[in-house]
């Protein structure tokens, strides 16, 4: 789901709600089984600074630590990719990808049962993102970042990607041994 907060601009800049917990929670209930999606409640808020070229992803966390997460970008360019890991989903194994920058102020929720990742497209890009439980170790998985069978253009050419060692190794979804319901 794509947010788009209301941005009040004059000619000193912009300002503009970046969440409200009251306004978040009333958009998730116009959506048919929201329950399954967020839980109510962020509890933890990250941030990653990375520079162009860098590929960050695919990774969630399995149950029961599973979370669900609104994302956003402060600074730069990214094009932020979830992919559907939910094996008894009609969209399962397809992804969705916007461009989150800074100027367009986009915000993007992705649901529990979804692989994430993004690529920097700007020369430095701060990313931040809510989720709906605690980082736990011990449930962390990913998915390869350039599986064939996701297709994803990361818009980014082969030879400027950046990956961190633990990124460029994950299994392909067909080879994943774990399975979300």
């Amino acid at each position: 789901m794509i947010v788009e907060p209301r941005l009040f601009k004059d000619e000193r800049g912009y300002f503009f709600e970046s969440f409200s917990l009251r306004d978040f929670a009333r958009l998730m209930g116009e959506v048919n089984g929201s329950r399954d999606l967020w839980n109510g409640q962020f509890v933890q808020d990250n941030e990653s600074a990375s520079t162009y070229g860098v590929v960050r992803g695919l990774h969630f966390q399995k149950d029961p630590h599973s979370q669900a997460k609104l994302v956003r970008v402060v600074e730069g360019a990214v094009l932020d990719v979830a992919v559907d890991i939910r094996k008894n989903s009609p969209t399962f194994g397809k992804h969705f990808a916007i461009e989150l920058t800074a100027e367009n102020h986009l915000q993007l929720f992705i649901p529990k049962g979804f692989a994430h990742g993004f690529s920097v497209l700007s020369p430095r890009a701060v990313f931040q993102y809510k989720c709906d439980d605690y980082y736990a170790p011990e449930t962390e998985g990913a998915i390869a970042w350039d599986d064939p069978d996701l297709g994803i253009d990361w818009k980014i050419p082969q030879k400027d990607i950046i990956l961190s060692p633990k990124d460029s190794s994950h299994p392909r979804l067909k080879d994943a041994p774990w399975l979300f319901i």
